[in-house]
């Protein structure tokens, strides 16, 4: 992909329609080489009051458009996005570092949600219940809840966007969106395509800001805002749920995971190497299901080991705007700093390193596999959020499921597997929200997404997806 600055001028420019008005501004710098991509509102108490009050003014007129009519605004929002998928995916490898490639993915995934929702605001059906009493009738319907208030993450600045905002839009919600720090770019320009579409004022809202809190503060305790949804880290949600509980909101969460992928004895080894390293190493192993953990069986261990490490060291470590490369930076320094602790901590303990293990420079870190890993490891104690896979072993099918279910968490998991049986049963056994089955990226939109235990609660994605925006009525009717 060949950037010119006409284009890079061009893509920023159209952002500057969707920025709330603020004095004050920050920069954003790319994890490529650290240059200023743009600057952007750096919003706080004023903004996050104005937005509360247009996104509540707005509501009152959005709940009472039809489902047709919500529908046609999210096809043309569609439409849009398909139209300047160029210009996102450009703002994802520039504001997160992304694989332009990987990026391109993103934007089309990204649509799928608008595509989805879009049909599903047409199936917000009600339902009749038979009455006890010859002269009752009763109804049940589902409405819109309010105005909702969204946190994403930087890793998928698009998608983790369009899976909140869609099912909100398309249930008569309307939605304030305060994006990660690192990554607001992708989220103002989603914002002005939607007003582009000829979504009304107010309905879909960005507030970026480099410090949420008192953002948050405002739209949690306005009583106004009845949905939060997060996306990120486990600590974090804990908080921002006992926060809600005092304004009885409705809670949406999507928080850490520690993924495990077990390869059992009978496994294609050819395929499930090329679907550990699509799960583990897409966007340099930075997403919120990617696997964490590989166990192996002991029968089969050396010869996947030799070959997923081959495979690793073959991948393209470079620029993220260059369509050959597969690994771009880490997105920031913190992020680097935790995957570089990760490996030392593993070596210093006994781990071998059969690729990688070492930073190369800026934020890029080499592609790593690592064996003779112990549970004292901080890779398996945390989420590493990089380009490390840890393999270890297991004798039997029991096991692995034990060792796979032996942390709080609960988001995603992995088998490779040919006997459909053990396929079946272990999958069951899984105490996870999402399993794969002999399939390393099972997300999709019409798919529910989310964990169980400190995983989350709630799902996106799928008629699940909806619900979340819905309040359920009873509507008790005495005939004369």
């Amino acid at each position: 992909m060949i950037v010119s600055a006409q284009l890079v001028a061009k893509t920023l420019a159209r952002i500057e329609r969707a920025q709330p008005s603020s004095e004050k501004t920050f920069a954003i710098r790319s994890p490529i080489d650290g240059t200023v991509v743009a600057r952007v509102s750096n919003c706080g108490t004023e903004e996050a009051h104005r937005a509360a009050d247009n996104a509540a003014s707005a509501f009152a007129s959005w709940k009472h458009a039809t489902a047709y009519e919500r529908a046609a605004l999210l096809r043309r929002w569609l439409s849009l996005t398909a139209q300047h998928e160029a210009e996102m995916a450009l703002l994802i490898a520039l504001e997160m570092g992304k694989p332009v490639t990987e990026a391109r993915g993103e934007v089309r995934y990204g649509a799928t949600f608008i595509e989805w929702f879009a049909e599903e605001a047409k199936r917000v059906y009600g339902d009749t219940v038979p009455s006890q009493f010859p002269n009752k009738r009763i109804m049940v319907q589902r409405q819109p809840t309010g105005v909702a208030y969204g946190i994403t993450p930087w890793n998928f600045p698009v998608a983790m966007v369009t899976r909140k905002v869609a099912p909100a839009l398309a249930a008569g919600c309307t939605f304030i969106l305060k994006p990660a720090e690192q990554t607001p770019l992708s989220a103002l320009y989603l914002a002005a395509l939607w007003e582009e579409a000829g979504g009304p004022p107010g309905t879909f809202q960005v507030l970026p800001t480099l410090d949420p809190v008192p953002v948050s503060q405002v739209l949690l305790d306005d009583v106004r805002v009845r949905v939060l949804t997060f996306t990120g880290s486990t600590t974090v949600g804990m908080h921002l749920y006992e926060r809600c509980a005092r304004t009885m909101k409705r809670v949406g969460l999507e928080l850490g995971g520690h993924a495990p992928f077990l390869i059992f004895d009978d496994a294609n080894l050819e395929a499930a190497v090329r679907e550990a390293i699509a799960c583990k190493f897409r966007n340099a192993g930075q997403t919120c299901i990617c696997t964490n953990r590989i166990y192996v069986h002991e029968g089969v261990a050396d010869e996947f080991s030799e070959r997923l490490s081959q495979a690793v060291a073959a991948l393209r470590v470079g620029n993220p705007l260059e369509d050959a490369t597969q690994i771009g930076p880490l997105v920031d320094a913190q992020g680097f700093a935790k995957v570089e602790a990760h490996v030392t901590d593993a070596i210093e303990k006994g781990a071998h390193v059969l690729t990688g293990g070492r930073p190369i420079e800026g934020l890029f870190f080499q592609p790593t596999v690592l064996t003779g890993v112990t549970p004292g490891m901080l890779v398996m104690q945390e989420e590493t959020f990089g380009p490390v896979a840890p393999v270890l072993t297991f004798r039997a099918d029991a096991e692995a499921v034990r060792l796979a279910n032996d942390t709080p968490y609960g988001l995603a998991a992995y088998l490779w597997t040919n006997d459909l049986g053990r396929a079946y049963h272990v999958a069951e056994a899984l105490d996870y929200g999402i399993v794969g089955v002999n399939d390393g990226v099972p997300a999709t939109a019409q798919a529910p997404f989310g964990g169980m235990k400190n995983s989350g609660l709630g799902r996106e994605g799928g008629r699940w997806g909806i619900e979340e925006y819905l309040d359920i009525k009873s509507i008790s009717i005495s005939l004369p």
